[in-house]
């Protein structure tokens, strides 16, 4: 896809927060944002059982709460649909368990805002720092081969696909159907691998590696499981790729699957159903 010039003015960015149990994060990891960078944050609370949604309130970011536990790749569908129904030309994914710097958005979204990228990842292999940084050691073995796996299956050289800190341009949210993917953690790796299917551009800003007792992390046995969900959409994308099983999600795009009325109400793109008259009931952004 050809990439976007470099805008002339100041991006509108929207930091999203899917948020499980961050009560005791969220005030330092929201202290860090830098001012003047970003115009609005929005957290979806995934129904902790903490005071996550008070503190939030408090500090005065826009909160949605899930009536039910979503899953964290079913908390990132509404962040990113709260985020397309605002004024956002880039949309920062930033975990509130203070496990990422958030002081580095404004690297994070300059290959976005520079027209090199749609997608950027902050990558915590960069550098030397990761084991050092309390990355637990079977962790950090399981990251590299899958990343090694996925940028041989995808042709990418990332150092990293599996980092909870990203940037997306509003035309690649608006273009993957990311609604068609998994409510679990698999959804990152499917994003990625949506990303390359789209032919959009990935780049990577190096991040500091932080793990500590009050960072969310995923168990063993999760781990395992994210690890085969992963493999099975790098399995996906090969059955596409040789037209032996073509994949709805890394063909059909996000306009193509969604209501005509939250179509214009959420996406910029235009298409030729853009005078379809409204709908006369209460649209509800929340899946």
């Amino acid at each position: 896809m050809d990439r976007a010039p470099a805008p002339t003015q100041t991006p509108h960015v929207v930091v999203v927060m899917p948020a499980y149990n961050a009560a005791k994060t969220i005030e330092r990891t929201y202290a860090d944002i830098p001012a003047g960078v970003v115009s609005q944050i929005i957290l979806v609370d995934d129904v902790s059982q903490d005071a996550t949604v008070e503190i939030a309130q408090r500090l005065g970011i826009d909160v949605v709460v899930h009536v039910q536990n979503r899953g964290y790749g079913g908390n990132q569908k509404t962040c990113y649909l709260r985020a397309l129904g605002t004024a956002a030309d880039i949309v920062v994914m930033l975990h509130p368990d203070y496990q990422y710097d958030s002081r580095l958005i404004p690297e994070l979204i300059r290959p976005i805002r520079e027209g090199r990228a749609d997608l950027v990842l902050g990558s915590r292999f960069l550098d030397n720092g990761t084991l050092a940084g309390g990355m637990p050691l079977y962790k950090f073995v399981s990251n590299r081969l899958l990343t090694l796996t996925e940028n041989f299956v995808l042709r990418q050289n990332l150092s990293e696909c599996h980092t909870g800190f990203r940037a997306y341009s509003r035309r690649l949210l608006e273009t993957l159907p990311f609604i068609l993917n998994s409510d679990d953690f698999v959804f990152d790796s499917q994003i990625i691998v949506q990303t390359v299917a789209f032919g959009f551009a990935i780049a990577e800003i190096a991040v500091p590696t932080r793990y500590f007792k009050e960072a969310s992390s995923v168990n063993f046995r999760r781990s395992v499981v994210y690890g085969l969900a992963t493999l099975n959409a790098l399995g996906e994308y090969i059955l596409d790729r040789s037209n032996l099983r073509p994949s709805p999600r890394l063909r059909k795009t996000l306009p193509q699957i969604i209501s005509r009325y939250h179509r214009k109400k959420l996406l910029r793109l235009t298409s030729p159903n853009d005078d379809e008259p409204a709908s006369p009931y209460p649209l509800s952004l929340e899946l």
